[in-house]
């Protein structure tokens, strides 16, 4: 066991020392917004009564990857699928740098492989929440659109 800040940690996932699951990396890159615990606490409790918002993240199988897509991001289905059993799959032969040229409204993780994650979020988050800092671990360069 190590413990580590969410800069660190995200230095560590890059350098492909540690590795954790997408919503972690979304999570760890939105705790980046706080230099201290107690920093962290006063933005919890101010924002503990404003409500929160069920999600579902929904995957978008692109050419040379992968884009998860949050809630908000303009490719984001209507009526996602909560259970899967309607079994939807979203795919496209295009690449994940046409997507996000052609796109403008971002919340998502877009996945090259297992360890090469970026988070692009350009909208409003609700009920008074924080969005996270818009890291990547690739050297893509699609925040000319955002």
């Amino acid at each position: 066991f190590q413990w580590s800040s969410p800069p660190e940690a995200i230095e560590r996932f890059k350098s492909q020392e540690i590795w954790f699951p997408p919503p972690q990396f979304y999570e760890f890159c939105r705790l980046c917004n706080f230099s201290s615990l107690k920093e962290l606490q006063q933005f919890s409790s101010a924002r503990a009564l404003e409500g929160c918002e069920r999600w579902m993240p929904v995957m978008l199988s692109a050419a040379d990857g992968s884009i998860q897509l949050l809630p908000g991001d303009e490719l984001y289905p209507e009526d996602p699928d909560y259970t899967g059993e309607k079994k939807i799959i979203m795919s496209t032969d295009k690449k994940v740098e046409d997507l996000m040229k052609e796109g403008g409204v971002f919340h998502r993780i877009v996945m090259k492989d297992i360890s090469n994650l970026a988070v692009y979020v350009n909208i409003q988050a609700k009920y008074n929440h924080i969005n996270p800092l818009m890291i990547k671990c690739d050297n893509s360069d699609y925040n000319s659109r955002l």
